[in-house]
């Protein structure tokens, strides 16, 4: 007994005690990404608000009316011609109603897509939070308009069917007196820091417990000014959601590529070559709003094979992929958004396996008759095509093939008949009759090859 005391004394002296995080950030960066993240690789990104129920021009629709100077005309046209003349943005916020959002619907939808982790804006830069905020007194979905928690309820239908949850947070807002106080002294005051966003960054976390803090609206001030080193030092060491929680590179002016834990460095962020440094592309399905637009066109969204382009290419490169819909100040999301997603899912069904909880490759892209991206698990490498093959063979130009090289096509049980190029280097591969799928790609399994 002595001598188990004895060791239980000697591995406690010994071992090391957990590191914690300074507020700087050579310390803050140095922290590693949770590993679940990277294995995820799809997420669903929702902008929802109040900005909703105008449902034009964009979320930036308030900004763009009565902000910038000029106004946008369009904007300034629209609400001369729809609304009696003194009508004033906050009183768009009883109508958003969201009387027919079933948050199990919404979940149901964002696991058929394939995603493995959903962000929903809880605050966006008009302030207003889809939660009880007791921060935003009467500028909330609680106090007015929905009535309800939105950011709870989807939530909890989220996770109860295993998928991540994340909340987007904007730090400034566009109309805040105190933010604009700070504003108008040159950021030299902490006055909205201290007494709006933090306490309600906080209170956010503790409540909901996000495993995704999705940051924007950082760009007008310093790092120093929203005090974020010492915000991510808490979240990092102290908080609910210390050991999974990832964040972006949002948190202050010149941040964004530089500093956090991955980087978006700008929205649809599209890189030319494998980054250092893991990264997310955000990327909507309507390409002219985050937000639902009443008038949108067809022409106007993305098809499902340039999504799955988009979305392969981005994976290929190291990237995690956040596809954004709008849904409808009814609590509807749009039928044609739905049909994306679960394309995206059907797609995923067959060729996942090449998505999640992969590597990027040596090569990320070779294009001798069409587009082929590769991904690695392993030592099995992918080769997926995002063009249908003009003929029946195709040449892979990357991988060193050996004997021992099997090579077949994700859905079809059996092996693929090919032949090296050169001696143990790339090959032709007899394709079978492809199947049709609505996301034009494909892909091989290639094992056995370097």
């Amino acid at each position: 007994m002595a001598a188990v005391f004895l060791l239980l004394l000697l591995l406690a002296f010994v071992s090391p005690t957990v590191a914690r995080y300074t507020p700087d950030w050579m310390s803050l960066d140095a922290r590693p990404l949770p590993s679940w993240y990277d294995e995820a690789k799809v997420g669903i990104f929702v902008h929802w608000g109040v900005f909703s129920v105008p449902g034009f021009d964009s979320e930036w629709f308030w900004w763009h009316w009565q902000g910038e100077q000029p106004p946008d005309p369009k904007c300034v046209s629209y609400m001369s011609k729809n609304y009696p003349p003194g009508f004033s943005y906050p009183e768009f916020a009883p109508q958003f109603h969201a009387q027919f959002f079933n948050p199990d619907e919404w979940a149901d939808i964002f696991k058929a897509s394939g995603a493995k982790y959903v962000v929903l804006t809880a605050k966006h830069h008009e302030g207003f939070t889809n939660w009880g905020s007791p921060y935003s007194w009467n500028w909330n979905s609680v106090d007015t308009g929905p009535y309800r928690d939105l950011v709870g309820d989807l939530g909890e239908a989220v996770r109860n069917r295993s998928l991540h949850y994340g909340l987007y947070n904007s730090l400034y807002e566009w109309f805040n007196p105190l933010y604009l106080d700070d504003k108008k002294n040159g950021f030299k005051t902490q006055q909205f820091v201290m007494q709006k966003l933090l306490p309600e960054l906080y209170n956010m976390v503790v409540r909901y417990r996000p495993e995704v803090i999705w940051s924007d609206g950082d760009w007008e001030a310093p790092d120093t000014y929203w005090n974020s080193t010492q915000f991510l030092a808490w979240l990092y060491n102290d908080s609910p959601v210390k050991d999974t929680v990832v964040t972006n590179d949002r948190w202050g002016a010149g941040c964004a590529c530089k500093h956090g834990g991955f980087y978006n460095c700008e929205d649809k962020y599209t890189p030319g070559q494998l980054p250092k440094h893991k990264w997310e592309k955000c990327t909507s399905v309507d390409t002219l709003s985050w937000g639902y637009r009443r008038n949108m066109k067809l022409k106007e969204l993305m098809d499902l094979p340039v999504i799955i382009d988009d979305l392969v290419s981005t994976v290929a490169l190291g990237g995690n992929y956040l596809l954004n819909v709008g849904p409808t100040a009814d609590g509807a999301i749009p039928t044609v958004f739905e049909e994306r997603l679960r394309g995206v899912g059907t797609w995923l069904e067959t060729n996942g396996e090449a998505i999640f909880a992969t590597k990027p490759w040596r090569v990320q892209m070779e294009n001798s008759t069409v587009p082929v991206w590769y991904t690695s698990k392993g030592a099995t490498v992918y080769a997926i095509i995002t063009a249908r093959p003009p003929t029946t063979t195709l040449r892979l130009l990357s991988p060193k093939t050996s004997a021992a090289t099997k090579v077949t096509l994700l859905g079809r049980l059996s092996p693929l008949p090919w032949a090296p190029v050169y001696p143990n280097a790339a090959l032709t591969i007899l394709l079978p009759e492809l199947p049709f799928t609505p996301a034009q790609a494909w892909t091989l399994k290639l094992d056995n090859v370097q």
